[in-house]
């Protein structure tokens, strides 16, 4: 009777290494997607807190034009200035409910000489992709703008435009293309402005609240990672099976698990898959 000896050789101390690194890679992924649902109930916070606040004066609220918190995404804010219409700019690339379109930059000036970036909203393309149909008009002279913050954006790789027209919301490289004191901390969803134009743009809506399935992904791969160590288990009891075939008392178990399976009623398919086997 060999017994447990073969479990403690260097090719069973192998498969254990394996099945270790495989339970610590799904581990990790499990890991992984707690964090990203952690990420998802943090903006979903951050839009419960800020989405309906009051607004704050843009000045109260960044008091620097480089001030800016992750936790004032979304935040309202309020300011009182000119538009800079001939410096508005047009985002490409900007997809609504899978539609392809744009968002429309309009420059804010501020008494105090300072530029607020505002986002007026979206416009789906015109006649060809690579242009909106037209643009509504921003109003003219003093206008009030409650808008929400949010962070610019990077710069990416590849991504380019010309004209009017930028690839992503950077706003370091919007204040170069300004040459004027601006805000590049953060720039401003509109949600409102005064006096009201005719026309605008596709106004943001609220997020939706859905923090995704990351719960449900991470909990699968904790399970898969239980799941390498009991196939690891099983691998062991079928070779301790077969290398002790020859030991009395496992051969009385071999007959007992023989005899429950012939017990077992057998199944339709089983029964098909026997007749056909017996033509």
């Amino acid at each position: 009777m060999i017994g447990w000896k073969f479990a403690f050789t260097r090719r069973w101390a192998g498969y254990l290494a394996l099945t270790i690194l495989f339970a610590a890679v799904c581990s990790g992924l499990g890991l992984w997607q707690l964090a990203r649902r952690s990420d998802a109930l943090s903006e979903m916070n951050k839009v419960e807190t800020n989405y309906a606040a009051d607004p704050v004066p843009l000045a109260e609220a960044l008091p620097g034009l480089d001030a800016f918190s992750a936790s004032q995404k979304w935040l309202p804010v309020v300011m009182t200035g000119t538009y800079l219409t001939d410096d508005e700019l047009i985002v490409r690339n900007r997809p609504l409910n899978i539609n392809p379109g744009f968002e429309v930059l309009t420059p804010l000036l501020l008494a105090d000489g300072s530029v607020f970036i505002v986002n007026r909203g979206w416009l789906p393309t015109g006649q060809t992709p690579d242009a909106p149909a037209s643009v509504p008009t921003a109003p003219s002279g003093v206008v009030t703008v409650t808008a929400r913050l949010k962070a610019g954006e990077p710069s990416l790789a590849g991504r380019s435009a010309t004209g009017d027209q930028i690839a992503t919301i950077n706003l370091d490289e919007v204040s170069t293309r300004l040459d004027l004191p601006t805000y590049t901390g953060a720039y401003g969803l509109m949600a409102s402005e005064e006096p009201t134009p005719d026309e605008r743009p596709v106004a943001v809506t609220r997020p939706v609240k859905d923090e995704g399935p990351h719960l449900s992904y991470a909990f699968q791969w904790f399970v898969f990672a239980l799941m390498g160590f009991v196939g690891l288990g099983w691998a062991i009891r079928q070779e301790y099976r077969a290398v002790n075939f020859d030991d009395p008392d496992e051969r009385v178990r071999a007959a007992e698990r023989a005899r429950r399976q012939a017990a077992k009623p057998r199944s339709d398919s089983e029964i098909e898959d026997e007749l056909i086997d017996g033509r």
